[in-house]
């Protein structure tokens, strides 16, 4: 193996979890849960081959929280009841035989209703239409609809629907929890100003407005066992919006950051569309700088780090703890060990497989790839 990004690959302690080395498998949509929101098999092995190919953890896919609102496109897997908590075990199974950790998306599409076989109406923080339309390949088709706003009762509902399905997480062997604040889904949408036109104590400043996800992360870290990871994912871009950002600026991630760290033992994973590494805000420090500096938690980082140089560069600068790969994980499930012998990953083909495509597409072609390149059998 060769010494290239020694920080990258070497082991770390992650809020107590051993880790072998810093690279992790961002959160994928995959859309292969059988109808009814259950694991399958095909995910248990679709996850393995990241354990396989030397990554040391896995963020699964966001699963829906309840059997109301949460689900936001078909064939999206829950973990909302017992049927889906056991669905998962031969996931983390899976996953856990081939070497690395796993760790569950916890997930409310709120007003971002794709597919939701519980209902057709959506809740935002106020009955405010999401920007952008629906994505066909998730089957849907055109404007999102109005969200009704959210009472406090229902806040209550889905905060807890958020703890419960942590219970589940835990208990399907999962090694921790994500809270989903990002891309413009429910929690997002409190924090963001064109969705949260509230006028009550979450609405309003960016105090109030991230009030209701540092809740949520509360009771949740208080529902899981200490040994066991929390996390929030965070971005000021959105999956329907990618213009926007977070209006305040430095004085806003600020805000943010040190309240949620103020929940302790978290740890806050920020991605962004144009590249986690570059400056924002008209500053030259970046979000996971940031995220590190105003709450004090370890940090993963997510966005174009494709280039492990660049990725252990954010390590060696203390500008995150861990480092997150989407498309390039897709693209090359191996990517950890081709890069540990010195070799050349395999690039994001986006004419072969679609960011949203079936699993079975994926696994396909990386066999494919593998009889073209002969690439040997991960250890």
């Amino acid at each position: 193996m060769t010494t290239r990004c020694p920080i990258l690959f070497s082991p770390v302690s992650f809020l107590g979890l051993q880790l072998k080395n810093r690279v992790v498998v961002g959160p994928m949509t995959r859309t292969n849960a059988a109808d009814d929101g259950l694991a399958t098999a095909v995910m248990a092995d679709y996850y393995a081959q990241y354990a396989s190919g030397g990554f040391a953890m896995v963020i699964a896919e966001a699963a829906y929280v309840d059997e109301e609102y949460s689900q936001g496109w078909w064939n999206q897997p829950g973990i909302a009841n017992a049927a889906q908590r056991d669905a998962w075990r031969q996931v983390t199974q899976a996953v856990h035989a081939a070497g690395a950790s796993i760790i569950l998306q916890l997930y409310h599409c709120g007003s971002l209703n794709q597919g939701n076989r519980f209902t057709k109406e959506s809740l935002g923080p106020s009955a405010v239409r999401p920007p952008g339309k629906m994505a066909e390949h998730h089957g849907g088709s055109g404007l999102f609809p109005v969200p009704r706003a959210m009472d406090k009762q229902d806040m209550r509902r889905v905060a807890h629907s958020f703890v419960a399905a942590a219970r589940h997480a835990i208990a399907a062997g999962f090694d921790g929890v994500e809270v989903h604040a990002a891309n413009g889904y429910l929690l997002d949408q409190f924090l963001t100003t064109d969705t949260n036109l509230r006028s009550d104590d979450y609405g309003g400043p960016v105090a109030n407005r991230v009030r209701f996800p540092r809740e949520v992360l509360q009771l949740v870290r208080s529902a899981v066992p200490a040994d066991k990871l929390v996390g929030i994912r965070l971005s000021p871009t959105k999956s329907t919006n990618i213009e926007y950002t977070w209006p305040g600026g430095v004085e806003e991630a600020r805000e943010i950051f040190s309240t949620l760290g103020e929940v302790g033992n978290v740890y806050l994973h920020v991605s962004a569309n144009l590249g986690i590494a570059e400056p924002v805000f008209g500053v030259a420090e970046n979000l996971p700088s940031m995220a590190r500096r105003f709450s004090g938690m370890p940090v993963i980082a997510c966005g174009m780090l494709e280039d492990p140089d660049r990725a252990e560069h954010l390590l060696a600068s203390a500008q995150a703890d861990l480092v997150a790969l989407s498309r390039a994980a897709l693209a090359d499930p191996d990517w950890p060990i081709r890069i540990q012998r010195g070799e050349i990953p395999l690039a994001f083909d986006y004419g072969a497989v679609e960011p949203n495509s079936k699993i079975e597409t994926a696994l396909a072609w990386r066999e494919r790839k593998r009889a073209h390149l002969a690439l040997p059998s991960a250890p």
